[in-house]
C-alpha cells in the first residue's frame, strides 16, 4: 500500500524517521495554519481517518496498561489522567480505561461560567490556542490520601516539541506539585533537544518524569519548510484538489434516542470517575441495542460510520465499539476545528474535507469546522453523535453538518448525548444527590413510556386526600396551600361522561388544528428540536398532542417532560437541574393547557429568574387572557380535558408540595390512581385528537402563515378582566376568580365555588359547566360584558356554615 505520507513528503521533503511501525501509524498532510505547514494524521486515533472503532479504543487501553505496569497497582490507584482537547480527549479517556482506577478529566475550550478553572495553558502551534481545566472537583488534581498527591498522567495523540505538555507542567505544578508524572502518547517525535528540556524540568522540581509511546521517531523538516507548504496550500486551493460543497440543502435526519443514564457526564470535560465509567458500561449494550433498532436492524445499517463532535469523542467511540461488538461494519472519526488542506490521492492522508459551521455557539465566535475522509468513505449511514449543546438550528441549517452528510452517505442519523451540567463543589460542600430518571407508565400514569416522562415523586401510597370543604376552609384561613393536599377526585356521573363524550367527538378537529398551530409555531420560532416541559397536570395532555403532532407530521421524536409549577411556591428547581443536565435549557418549552389570567405565566417568569438558559414564556393550547405569544388558538371554547381529573390526564393526580414530603433534594410528588383505570379515558382523548391531525393539515398551515404576520404581543387583557370582577363582586381577591371554560371546571371539580359568571348564549362550550352547577347547587349568572366564555368564583370567605350566593348553606360536592 502506498503510504499516506507519500504525497507531501515528495514535494516538501519531509521525513519521518525512526520505529518501523512509525508510518503504520501516521500520514502526512498539510494545515492552513501560518504557524506549522504539515500535519502529522495518525491512522488509528479517531479524529481525521475513519477507523475501526476496537483499534482506536485498544491502543489506548494498551497505553494505560503500560502505563500502570510502570506505577504498580498501588501508586495507578493513586494516579490521576489528563487529556488534552480536543484530538486526544478519547485516547485520554481510553488510558484512564487501561488504568482501571483512575478519574480522567481532558482540557477544553468550552468555558462554563459557574465552575472555576483549575489551570490554563496555550497551545503554541494550534490555530485556538486556550486551553481550561474545569473540573467539577476541585479536588481533582489533588487525588492521592495519606501519602499526597499520586502521579499525573498526561496523554496527547503525538509529541513533536513537548511545548504543550511543558506548559501544562508548569502551570499545574505551580498549583498542584507533585513527585512524578507520566507522558503518554501514540508517538513520541520529539527531537533530541526538545526530548532535553523535559529533563530540565525534571532536575528544576526533583519530580520524576515517564514516556510511555506506541513509537518513538523524528520529523525531518527543511528550513524553508513552512514557506513553501503555504505556497503549496495556496497552488492547491486554486485547483480542484481540495474537494468541498459549500451549501447542502437542509435534512431530516434519522433521529436515534439512546437511552443515555440520568446524571451521567457526557465525558471527561468536567471529570470522569471510576464510577462513572462502571455504569457507562453497563449501559452501553442497551444503547447499541436501540441504535441498531432505529436504523432497521442488523441487515438494515451497511458500512457504518459513527461521527463524534470536536472535544466530544468517547461517548462516540464507546458506542461505536459496542454497534461493533454487535456485528455492524462500523468506523469511528470525529469533527474538527482543524483547517486542513485534501487532496484526494492515496498518498495523502486527507482525501476529503466536508466544511460546515460551528453549531455549539463557541466561545471564541463562529467559524468554519470540519469532517475529513467522510465523503468517499463508501459509507451507507453516518450516524452523528454530539452532546445537547450542540444539537442546534446550525446543527440542521442548509449548509450545516447534517445537510453535509447528506452529500457523503445516502443515510444520516442523529443521536444526542446530554450535556453534562457541572454542579460546582466546594471541599466543605457535598456533591447533591444524582436526581432520579423521569417517571414513566405503566409504573407512573397510563400513557405511553415514550410519550411523557414525569419528573415527580410518586406519592401513591400516601393519603393526602381530603373533603374539598375541609381544603377550602384550611386554605383561605391562611392554616394550609393548597398544594399540601389533593381534594377526592371527582367521579362523573354517566350523564356528565356522556356531556364529555360529546363535547371530545365536537371538538376534536378544532383541538387539533389548536395543536398543530402551536407546535408549527414552536418548530418554527422556538428550536427545531425543541424539549417541550408540560406544568403538570393540565399541560400534560397537550405536551403529548403536540409530540403526536411533531411525529405524525415531520417524522421526529420530541422529548416530552412533565414538571410541577406551584403557584407561590414557584417551579420544581429539583426538575430544572435534572433538565438542564440533560438537555440544553434553551430549547426547553414550557407547555400548558389555557391561559386563564396568567397568574401561572409570571409564575413562571418569576422562578426562572434563578435558572439562566431557560425561555420564559408557555406554549398553550389556548390564550383567551392574552398573555403568551405562543398559542394554538385565543378563543375560549370548552377543551375536553378540561372536563374531567386524573381520567383524561394519565390517571395522575394534582402535584403535592409539602415539606414533611418533598425534601430539599426531592421533586414534587403527585399520586398515580391505578385504582381509577376503569374510567380511563387519557389514551383515547389523544387519539380521537390525533385522528383528525390530515383533515387540519391545510387549515394549520394557513394559520401559522397568518400568526407570522400578525402581533402576537400579550396585551393581559384577561388580567385586566379578572381585577375589575373581583372589585365589582366584592372578593377582593384575583386568586379566587377563574377565567375561561377550563379554569371554571377546576373550580366546580376542586374548589368551593360561589357562583359562575357565563356569557349570553355560550352554547354547547358550556353545557358541562351547567350539569355540574346545577349538581353541586351553584347559580349561573348570564351576562353580556364578559371577555371570557364564563368565569368561576371560588367562594370568597368560605367555612364550612358560610353561604352561597342564593343565601343557601354550601353544601359537600
Amino acid at each position: 500500500m502506498v503510504w499516506t505520507g507519500t504525497w507531501v513528503s515528495d514535494r516538501l521533503g519531509i521525513e519521518l524517521a525512526g520505529d518501523d511501525e512509525l508510518r503504520g501509524l501516521l500520514g502526512l498532510a498539510l494545515r492552513r495554519n501560518p504557524k506549522r505547514a504539515h500535519l502529522l494524521v495518525s491512522g488509528v486515533l479517531g479524529k481525521h481517518v475513519p477507523q475501526l472503532p476496537s483499534v482506536v479504543h485498544g491502543h489506548g487501553v494498551t497505553l494505560g496498561r503500560r502505563v500502570r505496569a510502570l506505577l504498580g497497582p498501588e501508586e495507578a490507584a493513586r494516579a490521576v489522567v489528563l487529556g488534552y482537547a480536543e484530538t486526544a480527549t478519547a485516547l485520554g479517556h481510553a488510558v484512564a480505561d487501561g488504568l482501571e482506577t483512575a478519574p480522567y478529566l481532558h482540557s477544553t475550550r468550552r468555558p462554563v461560567a459557574s465552575v472555576p478553572s483549575a489551570g490554563g495553558f496555550e497551545e503554541s502551534h494550534s490555530h485556538a490556542t486556550s486551553h481550561l481545566l474545569l473540573p467539577e472537583d476541585p479536588a481533582f488534581f489533588d487525588r492521592g490520601g495519606e501519602a499526597g498527591r499520586g502521579p499525573l498522567v498526561l496523554v496527547d495523540d503525538e509529541f513533536s516539541t513537548g511545548n504543550t505538555v511543558l506548559n501544562t507542567l508548569r502551570d499545574l505544578h505551580a498549583r498542584h506539585p507533585r513527585d512524578h508524572y507520566v507522558i503518554v502518547a501514540l508517538v513520541d517525535m520529539r527531537a533530541p533537544g526538545d526530548a532535553g528540556r523535559l529533563a530540565a524540568f525534571a532536575e528544576e522540581t526533583g519530580a520524576r518524569v515517564d514516556v510511555v509511546a506506541h513509537a518513538r521517531g523524528t520529523v525531518r523538516l527543511p528550513e524553508d519548510v513552512l514557506a513553501r507548504g503555504l505556497r503549496l496550500v495556496e497552488e492547491q486551493d486554486g485547483s480542484t484538489a481540495d474537494p468541498l460543497v459549500p451549501c447542502a440543502p437542509a435534512v431530516a435526519p434519522v433521529r436515534l434516542q439512546l437511552g443515555w443514564p440520568a446524571g451521567l457526564p457526557d465525558g471527561g470535560r468536567h471529570g470522569f470517575t471510576p464510577d462513572h465509567r462502571a455504569r457507562l458500561r453497563e449501559a452501553l449494550p442497551a444503547m447499541a441495542a436501540r441504535i441498531v433498532d432505529g436504523l432497521g436492524g442488523p441487515g438494515q445499517a451497511g458500512r457504518v460510520l459513527v461521527l463524534g463532535f470536536e472535544e466530544l469523542m468517547y461517548a462516540p467511540l464507546v458506542l461505536a465499539r459496542a454497534l461493533e461488538e454487535a456485528g455492524l461494519d462500523v468506523r469511528f472519526s470525529t469533527t474538527t476545528r482543524s483547517p486542513v488542506l485534501a487532496v484526494d490521492d492515496p498518498g495523502y492522508a486527507i482525501r476529503t474535507r466536508l466544511a460546515f459551521p460551528a453549531h455549539d455557539d463557541p466561545a471564541d465566535g463562529p467559524g468554519e469546522r470540519y469532517a475529513y475522509n467522510v465523503a468517499g468513505g463508501g459509507f451507507d449511514t453516518v450516524l452523528a453523535v454530539v452532546d445537547s449543546a450542540a444539537d442546534t438550528p446550525a446543527l440542521h441549517a442548509p449548509g450545516g453538518l447534517l445537510a453535509q452528510l447528506a452529500t457523503a452517505a445516502p443515510r444520516v442519523a442523529l443521536a444526542v448525548v446530554p450535556a453534562h451540567t457541572p454542579v460546582p463543589r466546594t471541599p466543605d460542600r457535598q456533591e447533591p444527590p444524582v436526581l432520579p430518571a423521569p417517571l414513566r407508565g405503566p409504573d407512573f400514569s397510563s400513557y405511553e413510556p415514550d410519550d411523557v416522562g414525569w419528573l415527580l415523586q410518586d406519592l401513591s401510597a400516601v393519603r393526602l386526600e381530603a373533603p374539598v370543604e375541609e381544603r377550602e376552609e384550611a386554605v383561605q384561613r391562611g392554616g394550609a396551600h393548597y398544594a399540601e393536599s389533593l381534594p377526592v377526585e371527582y367521579q362523573p356521573t354517566e350523564e356528565y361522561q356522556e356531556l364529555y363524550r360529546d363535547a371530545l367527538a365536537g371538538s376534536a378537529a378544532r383541538i387539533a388544528r389548536a395543536v398543530g398551530t402551536v407546535t408549527e409555531l414552536v418548530l418554527a420560532e422556538r428550536s427545531p428540536r425543541p424539549v417541550l416541559v408540560s406544568l403538570a397536570r393540565a399541560g400534560t395532555p397537550v405536551g403529548v398532542l403536540m409530540r403526536r403532532w411533531a411525529r405524525h407530521r415531520h417524522g421526529t421524536e420530541l422529548p416530552h417532560y412533565a414538571v410541577s409549577i406551584v403557584r407561590g411556591r414557584g417551579i420544581d428547581a429539583n426538575a430544572l437541574r435534572w433538565l438542564a443536565a440533560h438537555h440544553d435549557p434553551a430549547d426547553v418549552v414550557f407547555v400548558d393547557g389555557w391561559t386563564g389570567k396568567g397568574a401561572i405565566t409570571r409564575e413562571l417568569a418569576d422562578a426562572l429568574a434563578g435558572f439562566p438558559g431557560f425561555y420564559p414564556e408557555i406554549a398553550v393550547l389556548a390564550d383567551p387572557g392574552s398573555c403568551v405569544r405562543t398559542y394554538g388558538t385565543r378563543e375560549d371554547f370548552l377543551i375536553p380535558s378540561a372536563c374531567l381529573n386524573s381520567t383524561v390526564s394519565g390517571l395522575i393526580s394534582r402535584t403535592v408540595l409539602r415539606d414533611d414530603l418533598v425534601g430539599p433534594h426531592d421533586y414534587h410528588g403527585a399520586k398515580f390512581y391505578r385504582e381509577l383505570s376503569g374510567s380511563d379515558v387519557s389514551r383515547d382523548f389523544v387519539a380521537a385528537v390525533e385522528a383528525r391531525f390530515d383533515e387540519v393539515a391545510d387549515a394549520v398551515d394557513q394559520q401559522v402563515k397568518e400568526a407570522a404576520s400578525a402581533d402576537r404581543a400579550p396585551t393581559w387583557e384577561g388580567w385586566a378582566a379578572v381585577e375589575r370582577i373581583s372589585e365589582e363582586q366584592g372578593i377582593h381577591d384575583v386568586n379566587l376568580v377563574k377565567p375561561g371554560v377550563g379554569e371554571t371546571t377546576r373550580v366546580l371539580l376542586r374548589r368551593v365555588p360561589w357562583k359562575i359568571l357565563a356569557r349570553r348564549g355560550a352554547g354547547a362550550d358550556l353545557a358541562h359547566i351547567r350539569l355540574l352547577a346545577e349538581q353541586r347547587g351553584v347559580p349561573v349568572e348570564e351576562r353580556d360584558d364578559l371577555p371570557y366564555t364564563c368565569v368561576g368564583l371560588i367562594h370568597p370567605r368560605y367555612t364550612r356554615g358560610a353561604t352561597g350566593a342564593d343565601g343557601k348553606a354550601v353544601g359537600s360536592a
